[in-house]
């Protein structure tokens, strides 16, 4: 089932292009993340698909039907840092809530274990940690039992253990076959929470579609061999290498076939060269996020 679909959805503010001409889609039960710099547009793509910034340009669709107040009632919330009454405690803040959206407390203490949180239930919110706050404020975005959670930037400023424990109930609500939509910049946290990723830059988006695909790491062969006038000619005649570039006293090879270091290190015996050296390197995905964010200008 398709949960969202934006075509050419764009936003200008003057001269400024935050967001260009962005398609994407977002199908039932997918953990999809956008991911980008500071300042690539991911927020500005929130916020219009949330109908509080207007489009300059493009549509965008829930639930196959164009923007209307009913999809509210369907879509979880997460945009900006958690304001709550500091004087009530978890639970009081979660009534207050639910008062506003017209939902049921009955899911108060559901949600609470959910995010963790009701061993304190009765503290008052200031006295809450910043991780304690951004998991409720995701207890408040699942309290009328959303089929879809949108969350920009969960983790920004929590500490490392804030950062798992966020993951954690992240990956706990994908679980239960919700969709997730999230922004973030960290790689990192993409890496491990979602399914299919976005990537943008000023604007622009690069490449989008399951994360194995877009971020996969790629495999190289660095090589060297005592006659590198040979090696050069032998690398040149071979269709299996798809380029060639030198790296240091080494050259790295890229391939277009699947092959082991041994199958090609007889192939080149086979042909008279003797590798003297023969290194299998594999490309991180922060290289491959960099190549893919390097060429995009303003």
């Amino acid at each position: 089932m398709n949960i969202l679909t934006i075509q050419q959805l764009s936003k200008k503010y003057g001269k400024f292009h935050a967001v260009r001409a962005l398609d994407l889609s977002v199908n039932a039960g997918e953990v999809y993340g956008i991911l980008g710099p500071n300042g690539s547009g991911k927020t500005t793509t929130l916020g219009m698909i949330l109908n509080i910034i207007r489009p300059s340009g493009g549509t965008y669709q829930w639930f196959g039907e164009p923007e209307n107040h009913r999809h509210r009632q369907r879509i979880g919330v997460l945009l900006e840092t958690p304001n709550f009454y500091p004087y009530l405690s978890a639970v009081n803040n979660l009534k207050v809530v639910a008062a506003i959206k017209g939902c049921s407390v009955d899911r108060i203490e559901t949600v609470l274990r959910q995010v963790d949180l009701w061993g304190r239930h009765k503290q008052p919110f200031k006295t809450f940690s910043l991780g304690m706050r951004q998991r409720l404020a995701v207890g408040a975005a699942l309290l009328a039992d959303p089929e879809v959670l949108v969350l920009d930037e969960p983790t920004n400023g929590l500490d490392p253990q804030g950062i798992a424990e966020m993951r954690q109930i992240i990956l706990g609500i994908a679980q239960q076959g919700k969709t997730i939509i999230f922004a973030s910049h960290i790689l990192d946290e993409v890496e491990k929470i979602c399914s299919h990723v976005a990537i943008m830059k000023q604007g622009h988006l690069l490449a989008a579609g399951p994360f194995s695909d877009i971020l996969q790491s790629e495999q190289h062969l660095l090589v060297a061999a005592e006659d590198t006038v040979k090696l050069q000619e032998w690398v040149k005649s071979q269709s299996f290498i798809a380029e060639a570039q030198p790296e240091g006293a080494l050259m790295r090879l890229s391939l277009n076939t699947a092959l082991s270091t041994t199958e090609i290190n007889q192939r080149a015996f086979n042909d008279g060269i003797v590798l003297s050296h023969l290194q299998a390197k594999h490309t991180s995905l922060e290289e491959r996020f960099l190549a893919l964010t390097a060429e995009v200008t303003a």
